[in-house]
């Protein structure tokens, strides 16, 4: 197993600068989680099932003290310190059980289900680390998870569609994805999908008010790189055949700009 925590290469990355040391391992342990459950979805690995299966198990062992795996280990002394609710872990596999099944979204309200699933129960173990509990962090977990999703599912649509998915509740397949002309609908969707995203990100700012300043710095640099990416995609008139990164300097700007708004 990879010794260096998932989240480095991630978009995550800079919102764990400003963490304390014990913060930080503990969102590594559980991004390392969410890496794992991403790679069986993902990747050509033998029994997928199974091993969401085994993980399944591991987490009720988690709960009940007695874990076997490495990582199980030190999620269990997490859950115990931060208090993370079970259905943080147990949701997202069942997110990931959809990947696996192939499942087609028709509407937004579908979409809506599965957001909460892979993004908003990530946001709400973020916030449960970070020390800020309550309806007010279900609702800043629930505005930021689906903005950042929503721009994962705009910018990644090519590379799912590779791998046969369309998250995207518009009447486009995998192939006409792939193709190099694009069908008006899907650009529509796009669209729309970013609009959506836009809306999400107003209001998951503005949420971040009620909380200490502080405090809200790792979900500010989260919420603004990502924005970043979502412009990024918007400048290209959403062309992502290419895939689109942030680059480093990219990724500083939006660190710095995150400092400047938490304190002036």
């Amino acid at each position: 197993m990879n010794k260096q925590p998932s989240y480095k290469k991630s978009s995550f990355g800079p919102a764990f600068f400003f963490l304390s040391g014990p913060q930080r391992a503990a969102l590594a342990d559980y991004y390392e989680f969410c890496r794992i459950m991403d790679d069986i979805a993902d990747e050509e690995t033998a029994n997928p099932y199974e091993q969401l299966s085994q993980w399944e198990t591991e987490i009720d062992r988690i709960y009940k003290g007695t874990a076997e795996t490495d990582l199980g280990k030190r999620l269990m002394k997490d859950v115990q310190t931060y208090q993370i609710s079970k259905d943080r872990f147990s949701l997202l596999l069942e997110g990931m059980k959809d990947d696996l099944d192939g499942k087609k979204y028709t509407s937004w309200a579908e979409l809506d289900t599965y957001l909460y699933r892979v993004a908003v129960v990530v946001g709400k173990a973020t916030l449960d680390i970070l020390g800020v509990k309550g309806v007010q962090a279900d609702s800043l977990a629930l505005s930021l998870g689906s903005a950042v999703q929503l721009t994962n599912i705009v910018r990644d649509v090519q590379e799912d569609a590779q791998l046969g998915r369309v998250y995207l509740p518009c009447a486009v397949t995998a192939e006409q994805i792939l193709s190099e002309n694009y069908p008006p609908v899907l650009v529509a969707t796009l669209k729309e999908a970013a609009q959506k995203a836009h809306a999400y990100y107003q209001l998951a700012f503005a949420q971040m008010k009620q909380f200490p300043r502080l405090k809200m710095l790792p979900c500010r640099i989260m919420g603004y790189v990502y924005l970043k990416n979502l412009a990024k995609i918007e400048e290209r008139e959403y062309d992502v055949l290419c895939p689109i990164k942030l680059t480093k300097g990219e990724k500083i700007q939006m660190i710095f700009y995150a400092l400047f708004k938490t304190f002036f």
